[in-house]
């Protein structure tokens, strides 16, 4: 699933300090070749064990990733490839960014991750027949390209305060129009496009391996995460505080239920609302260390990952869409 990795000493970059997946990743590319992979850590996130592996028809050490399939979107890439390539299954963390190389007339596009190793093991494969694990200098030392040195330095950084929690927020998928919808506003359904995102979201969503599923009251966000909810063979909670109506009416309470969810550690998904969640982001922003430069991006269907590290949050990376990239 790789093509030969050419140039790779040129024209590479890795995203800046917002992380974030577009709704149309390259747009302005011509003739953009889509993939997805990972940094692959073991043991303790101070001092972990870093994968790389061996390519024989390349003979060269990578980094795990490979190419988009039809109908995927980059987050399910990425966890199919690992497991493709290595065996192991993970939970993905931090968004390191993107890099971007001429390869054969084209220009390959690829988003990294890190991700910890949950289980599985390693056996040799068409495409990787050895796979090491060692220390992040030693990975630096053993990778044959500098693009994936670029991304080992970008990866190291980021995992230097990994956050103890994640809370990712969604903003419920397309609903009917108001206009077209005469009944309560809170049983507005989502519409045949907010169906097909609730879909996506599910493998956009559960390489994060999610423990909780909760959902605003209306109906288009219970419905948003419902299919995730059953994917991973849980319930959604629904909790009235967790929506718009609720916000604009007592903000206090509104945020201490958030805040109530986070305490509970490990990963939970939120489906919310767009007044709710930009808010919320810029109030927790506004009481860390964690400052958003530009406007708080919050589209239908849309997902924020977000880290807190006691409770303040630390990390911030937005996904516009779940659906495919082609």
């Amino acid at each position: 699933m790789h093509e030969e990795d050419k140039d790779l000493k040129g024209d590479t970059s890795v995203t800046g300090r917002l992380r974030q997946i577009p709704t149309k990743p390259g747009q302005d590319v011509t003739k953009p070749t889509f993939a997805a992979g990972a940094v692959l850590w073991r043991g303790d996130v101070h001092n972990p064990e870093i994968c790389v592996i061996h390519r024989p028809s390349y003979d060269d050490w990578s980094l795990p990733k490979g190419k988009l399939d039809a109908g995927e979107n980059l987050i399910a890439t990425a966890v199919r490839e690992i497991w493709e390539e290595t065996g192991y299954r993970v939970r993905l963390g931090k968004l390191v960014g993107n890099v971007s190389y001429p390869v054969a007339g084209r220009t390959k596009l690829v988003w990294y991750w890190t991700a910890e190793v949950l289980d599985g093991d390693f056996e040799q494969n068409s495409e990787v027949n050895e796979l090491r694990w060692v220390s992040w200098d030693e990975a630096e030392e053993l990778l044959s390209y500098d693009l994936d040195r670029d991304v080992l330095v970008k990866a190291r950084k980021r995992m230097n305060k990994e956050p103890d929690t994640r809370l990712i927020l969604v903003r419920h998928g397309r609903a009917h129009r108001r206009t077209n919808w005469n009944g309560n506003d809170a049983l507005r359904p989502l519409d045949k496009k907010g169906r097909r995102q609730a879909e996506l979201l599910v493998s956009a969503l559960e390489g994060f391996r999610p423990a909780r599923v909760y959902s605003a009251e209306p109906v288009r966000c219970q419905d948003t995460v419902a299919p995730l909810a059953a994917e991973l063979g849980m319930q959604v909670t629904v909790d009235e505080r967790l929506g718009d109506e609720h916000w604009i009416a007592n903000q206090v309470e509104s945020k201490k239920a958030f805040e109530d969810i986070i305490a509970l550690g490990g990963v939970s998904v939120v489906c919310s609302q767009g007044i709710t969640i930009p808010d919320l982001l810029a109030a927790w922003s506004a009481e860390g260390t964690l400052p958003f430069d530009e406007e708080i991006l919050c589209k239908k269907g849309s997902a924020w990952v977000l880290g807190f590290n006691d409770g303040v949050m630390t990390t911030a990376d937005y996904y516009a869409s779940a659906l495919p990239v082609k």
